[in-house]
């Protein structure tokens, strides 16, 4: 963390920095709880869940790499937004095809 008490991600003040105070990009520095460390902003594809295609087989949930498909009685019902990546393996793994990748519109 750079001097002061700024937040430790606050890049603010980026163009004064010199080649001594630049992070490393799109890594998580610490190790622990991935809980903490919102990522899902790194996303540019969206996966859509189609409830009533899920047969509840699980796959998408286990392949998941970010452990982002939410469940309930069973059967994949929404996405974790604070920390799918949009990697698409779920979609892919999805044999009842009820997982389509969209694009996601930033606002």
């Amino acid at each position: 963390m750079m001097a002061g008490s700024r937040p430790k991600w606050d890049i603010s003040d980026v163009d004064e920095w010199g080649p001594d105070d630049h992070e490393l990009g799109a890594t998580i520095p610490e190790s622990g709880n991935s809980v903490l460390n919102i990522t899902g902003g790194w996303r540019s594809l969206l996966p859509i869940i189609d409830c009533e295609k899920c047969d509840g087989c699980l796959l998408c949930y286990f392949y998941c790499p970010d452990a982002s498909i939410l469940m309930e009685d069973g059967k994949a019902v929404g996405v974790d937004l604070d920390h799918c990546k949009g990697c698409g393996i779920c979609a892919k793994e999805c044999p009842a095809k009820a997982i389509t990748m969209v694009a996601e519109k930033k606002e």
